[in-house]
């Protein structure tokens, strides 16, 4: 333990001295915190080349080996050296991209007219059909005896009108008779349109054009007035149904562009248009329900598919600023801006953090130079210069070499 304390010791010691020796200006950062070294002064007022005394290379105004050339080398005022970033300009707000679910342009549930037993489907599942095809009868026997007996009952009441109207015109017969015979005849025509709507009521028929669906039923089964036959959906386009966050409410309109991509496909993208919005915000999720056509014309989309939906807006504009540049006060956060070798404090409003820079909003323009490292001892006003500035560079060098002219060798 002994050994390790004396060693540690010896290190601590040998770095001391090696800072003092080595380190240009560790004399006068000492002195400053009331460290007085003896065997520092020396090395700090040695004689330069000829025999010139120390207070004489430090005299005011001229440049002596241990000089800095701006003030007395680094001691005195001297100007702070810090390290600049470039203000960017970002938008935000100018992208929304949604998940939603597809939809067909039109579907219909095909339900059975009336009841009785399916005799046969005449579409198979997959198939297109135009709007008003028959896909499946019903068995008939009972309607069409019934339609023929009304045929024939129409027929006669309009022979017996006729003969009726034939008699009226010769005066042979009383307006009563003509009378009855036109109330037969159009009791007859109401049965007849009856029995034909009965009738009709046999077929299934698909209301829209699309392609047929899954059956749900298969041809001996008895059905009723609402038993599900199956779905056609028209797929001419799909219609995408989305939600937006609120804020996006007003920037959007009914014609929009928009860009699709289904799960299913990847790598290709669709343009598509917005086609509907609801007309209130759900108070729930503070978000609006949006509609996208989708057009299908190769049929590769389905409906029920999943869709990335992605829309561009104006959005809005920030600087952009390193995250180093942002300080903090009592007053809120600012930044200093560098501009004709003085640095001016900025106030600042931060408005999103990103992975790359902070977008805030102030009083500044895109290119302006804000301070990113050597912020600590920085006043309003003050004086600084560039750490890679061309001009420093070469004094910084000149400085460190005339120290090193100095030390005794």
């Amino acid at each position: 333990m002994f050994r390790q304390l004396l060693l540690s010791l010896v290190v601590i010691g040998a770095a001391a001295v090696a800072y003092v020796f080595f380190v240009p200006g560790a004399s006068e950062t000492l002195a400053r915190f009331g460290i007085t070294l003896p065997f520092g002064q020396p090395a700090e007022a040695a004689a330069g080349p000829a025999g010139t005394s120390g207070q004489q290379a430090a005299a005011p105004g001229q440049r002596g080996p241990g000089g800095g050339g701006q003030g007395g080398g680094r001691g005195g005022n001297r100007t702070m050296v810090v390290v600049t970033a470039p203000v960017l300009l970002a938008t935000i707000n100018d992208k929304l991209t949604s998940i939603g679910e597809g939809a067909a342009a039109h579907s219909v549930t095909v339900v059975s007219p009336a009841s009785g037993t399916l005799a046969e489907l005449l579409v198979r599942p997959g198939e297109s059909v135009a709007a008003g095809a028959v896909i499946g009868r019903l068995d008939a026997d009972a309607e069409r005896i019934a339609q023929e007996r009304a045929k024939l009952a129409f027929d006669d009441a309009q022979t017996a009108l006729d003969r009726t109207s034939e008699l009226a015109k010769a005066n042979n017969t009383t307006t009563v008779q003509v009378g009855a015979a036109q109330l037969a005849f159009n009791n007859a025509r109401l049965e007849l349109q009856n029995a034909d709507l009965a009738l009709a009521k046999r077929t299934i028929s698909t209301p829209i054009g699309g392609t047929v669906g899954l059956f749900q039923v298969s041809a001996g089964n008895t059905v009723t007035s609402q038993s599900v036959v199956t779905t056609i959906e028209d797929t001419s386009h799909i219609l995408v149904s989305f939600w937006v966050p609120e804020r996006y409410a007003s920037a959007i309109a009914t014609g929009m562009p928009l860009t699709a991509a289904a799960v299913a496909l990847p790598g290709q993208t669709i343009a598509g248009e917005v086609s509907a919005m609801d007309n209130r915000i759900d108070p729930a999720s503070r978000t609006l329900k949006v509609e996208a056509a989708i057009p299908n014309d190769e049929g590769r989309l389905r409906p029920g598919m999943s869709f990335s939906v992605s829309m561009t807006f104006p959005g809005e504009q920030f600087p952009s600023v390193d995250p180093l540049a942002i300080q903090w006060s009592s007053a809120g956060s600012y930044l200093w801006k560098f501009a004709d070798g003085k640095v001016e404090r900025v106030p600042v409003e931060i408005i999103q953090r990103n992975s790359d820079g902070v977008l805030v909003k102030a009083a500044l323009a895109e290119g302006d130079q804000v301070v990113t490292q050597g912020v600590q001892q920085l006043t309003a006003g003050a004086s600084v210069r560039l750490l890679d500035d061309p001009a420093g560079g070469q004094g910084e060098g000149r400085n460190r070499q005339g120290q090193s002219a100095g030390n005794p060798s």
